[in-house]
């Protein structure tokens, strides 16, 4: 499976923040994104606001191997 992301640096914001958040599994993605978005950047989670994250999900290329 392909690991997908969801890089913070793509939103406006006033704090300017650098958090990107990665993992195997569309549903745990948008979960982990959803926890930041509120306790840090003071967002509601809505249904409009999940499909907001969604949207802005990413593929992440090949891992590399560093063994």
């Amino acid at each position: 499976m392909t690991r997908i992301y969801i890089d913070c640096r793509e939103f406006p914001s006033e704090k300017k923040c650098t958090v990107a958040i990665s993992a195997d599994n569309m549903d745990e993605l948008v979960d982990a994104a959803v926890v930041h978005a509120v306790t840090v950047h003071g967002e509601h989670d809505t249904p409009a606001f999940r499909a907001e994250i969604r949207h802005a999900i990413h593929e992440m290329g090949a891992p590399r191997s560093v063994a």
